[in-house]
């Protein structure tokens, strides 16, 4: 039977970064004065601010591991279709010699004239014998002018193709460059903004962070959003090899753009998580929730994906027990954290349809798991309606 996973210990939290943009935050990201803390009232502004910089910056960076997808899968299309081209190419200058073969026969023969071919021959037989030659090979001919012309047409088609699919590669190789500028953007003012913080100001924020992710684990939790039995829940066999893979990977550093083995960002996360369970799916946090199957969240069991965010820029592993194994953002790294440290979109199933393991033992989570908040993920003992999740 299934056991509820034990709640790891609390651990601490990653500071957030950057905030010249806020009151009483000078130009060069410092707070102003001697002051060994910041004014309490800017700090929450502060949190915001580097939040929603997290947030644009993972945004941007699944926006550039969908564009190098896409210019990778452009460019492996191109390289197919090259050595169809090479094959088509090699088929019309085959049909081209073809037909010249025939052509020079039916010179030969003089062609289909019956006339000429009367009047060349010296007896009857002879005759028949050039005419029927000659109708063979024009038959021949054009079937190697209808093959030739079919070939050619192909051979038109595959360059079509093979120029688009290299011109869509450009243009997402573009995308790429852009969203990659932007990622860089965005790390220059969260550096920026920790270079300006005294680490008396860092641990505060990390405690006004901590106490926002408790508020809203307890809130979710107490709503009954996972609904009855959340707790006896087991995973399928990919599920639990999906799981073991991520805990294997606490502890390395969020990398954007990563998908390991050293590091990684959410999606590489949890795509190779899955695939080393055997299950390959999309590469991004955007395209898992729009090309997996989604499960509600009163039915989610460990294994699945959790989505965060209204644009699903974010994506974590779901382990049971209200928490999850996330890559969350750069300066941090992978860790398990409640579910909902983030504003939940919903949840997908990569193996719908597997059966869920009839004896299953929850895996421990090893000593370097940590949490960001106190608050207990405790299981659900009853049903009830989802809760609007934020975002």
């Amino acid at each position: 039977p299934y056991d509820p996973q034990p709640t790891p210990p609390a651990g601490t939290a990653t500071a957030p970064p950057s905030l010249a943009e806020l009151p009483g935050v000078t130009a060069s990201g410092t707070l102003p004065g001697p002051a060994t803390t910041a004014d309490p009232a800017s700090l929450p502004q502060l949190l915001t601010r580097l939040q929603t910089l997290y947030q644009q910056t993972e945004t941007a960076t699944e926006s550039y591991n969908q564009a190098k997808a896409t210019a990778d899968q452009q460019r492996a299309k191109a390289r197919s279709l090259d050595g169809q081209l090479a094959a088509a190419r090699a088929r019309v200058a085959a049909g081209r010699d073809q037909v010249g073969l025939l052509a020079r026969q039916l010179y030969r023969t003089g062609g289909l004239s019956p006339y000429m071919a009367m009047l060349s021959g010296e007896s009857p037989q002879d005759f028949f014998g050039t005419l029927h030659i000659a109708q063979r090979t024009v038959g021949d001919q054009q079937a190697a002018v209808d093959s030739l012309t079919a070939d050619q047409n192909r051979l038109t088609t595959l360059n079509a193709q093979a120029q688009k699919a290299l011109d869509a590669a450009q243009v997402a190789q573009d995308r790429q460059a852009a969203q990659k500028t932007q990622v860089e953007a965005n790390l220059r003012q969260v550096e920026a903004l920790l270079a300006g913080l005294s680490g008396v100001q860092i641990s505060e924020l990390q405690a006004l962070e901590e106490q926002g992710a408790d508020k809203a684990q307890q809130e979710f939790m107490d709503s009954k959003a996972l609904g009855k039995g959340a707790a006896l829940r087991a995973p399928s066999k990919s599920g639990d090899a999906a799981i073991a893979y991520a805990f294997e990977q606490l502890g390395k550093p969020y990398q954007w753009g990563a998908v390991g083995p050293d590091s990684f960002d959410c999606s590489g996360l949890t795509s190779q998580a899955w695939a080393h369970a055997g299950v390959h799916i999309p590469r991004t946090a955007e395209e898992q929730w729009a090309k997996l199957p989604h499960v509600p969240m009163s039915l989610l069991r460990p294994g699945d994906l959790v989505i965060y965010f209204a644009g699903a820029s974010h994506v974590a592993l779901y382990i049971g027990n209200g928490q999850v194994v996330q890559a969350p953002h750069t300066g941090s790294q992978v860790k398990i954290s409640p579910i909902a440290a983030n504003p939940i979109l919903g949840a997908v199933r990569p193996d719908l349809g597997a059966q869920p393991l009839a004896d299953y033992t929850p895996r421990t989570a090893p000593g370097k798991a940590t949490t960001p908040g106190k608050a207990k993920a405790k299981a659900p003992a009853s049903g009830g309606k989802a809760a609007a999740h934020r975002g």
